[in-house]
C-alpha cells in the first residue's frame, strides 16, 4: 500500500486551526500573501481555499459578515459576481481546465465550512479529476503549493486584459 503524507492538513483535520473567530473576517487584516488574498476590492475580496479541492480553488468573500445571500447588498452582491465572472476568466487562462464549478454553500446543511459568513467557491475542474485517490481514497494531489498559486493568480488578475 502507497502512503501519501500530508502534514499541513493535521491542524484542519483535528481541528486544531480552528478559532471562535471568523477566518473571513480576520483574512482581510492579514498581509494579502498572509492570509493569501488575491484582491480586495470595495465590498469583496478573492482569496484562495486553505484546503482547495483543485489548485487555482479561490472564494469571493464579502467584507460583511452575513450568513444569507439575501441579506447582502446589491452593490456587494453585483461586486461578487463581477469577481466571480473575472476570476472564470483568469482561472481559464492560466490553468486551462475543462469546466468551472461556482458555488455557495449557504448554512451548515448546505456544506457550509464556514456557515456564519457567504463565500462564492470558483474553481477550475478537468475530464477525469475525480479519480480513484480523492474517490476511494477521500485524498486529493495537488502539484502546485499554495504560494505558487497565489502567485499565479494575483499577477494574472492583475495583468489580465478584462
Amino acid at each position: 500500500m502507497d502512503h501519501l503524507w500530508t502534514p499541513w492538513r493535521y491542524a484542519y483535520v483535528t481541528g486544531a486551526d480552528q478559532k471562535s473567530e471568523c477566518i473571513f473576517c480576520n483574512a482581510p487584516k492579514e498581509s494579502d500573501q498572509q492570509a493569501r488574498i488575491v484582491h480586495r476590492g470595495a465590498h469583496c475580496y478573492v482569496i484562495l481555499n486553505t484546503y482547495p479541492y483543485t489548485n487555482g480553488h479561490v472564494m469571493v468573500v464579502p467584507y460583511a459578515h452575513l450568513d444569507e445571500l439575501q441579506q447582502l447588498p446589491a452593490d456587494a452582491a453585483h461586486e461578487m459576481m463581477a469577481l466571480t465572472q473575472r476570476m472564470e476568466t483568469v482561472l481559464r487562462s492560466l490553468y486551462r481546465p475543462d469546466g468551472i464549478n461556482l458555488g455557495m454553500n449557504v448554512g451548515k446543511a448546505a456544506g457550509a465550512g464556514v456557515a456564519g459568513h457567504i463565500h462564492m467557491h470558483i474553481l477550475p475542474r478537468w475530464v477525469a479529476d475525480a479519480n480513484f485517490i480523492s474517490v476511494i481514497g477521500e485524498t486529493r494531489v495537488l502539484p502546485e503549493a499554495l504560494e505558487v498559486t497565489w502567485e499565479r493568480i494575483r499577477k494574472e488578475f492583475v495583468m489580465g486584459n478584462f
